[in-house]
């Protein structure tokens, strides 16, 4: 069983910063070198939840258009973490962040309780 933590978020000013935080853990992660698949993803009210941004075991990352340029993810992998670190921050950033992850090519993905982050003057 896995089990992803998210931490970091609340409330901040437009043009504000703030760093996500993503801690996994499971029996999974003692018996892998790296992790396959981690990524940060937003849900706004009345919106589906959308990507903002994952990496992937090599170190690929993507992002949404959005965010290009404001936001980087980036892991500590002897740890089992993932960082959102979210920078210039708009109104519309304002969502629900939800910390993902794929342990391993077969695994099932698992998801963070999410954490709420508002943009807001």
């Amino acid at each position: 069983q896995v089990q992803l933590v998210e931490s970091g978020g609340g409330l901040v000013q437009p043009g504000g910063s703030l760093r996500l935080s993503c801690a996994a853990s499971g029996s999974i992660f003692s018996v892998i070198s790296s992790i396959y698949y981690m990524g940060w993803y937003r849900q706004a009210p009345g919106k589906q939840r959308e990507l903002v941004a994952d990496i992937q075991r090599g170190g690929m990352t993507n992002y949404a258009d959005s965010v290009k340029g404001r936001f980087t993810i980036s892991r500590e992998s002897a740890r089992n973490m993932v960082y959102l670190q979210m920078n210039n921050l708009k109104p519309e950033d304002t969502a629900v962040y939800y910390c993902n992850t794929q342990a391993t090519v077969r695994s099932g993905n698992a998801w963070g309780q999410g954490i709420q982050v508002t943009v807001s003057s």
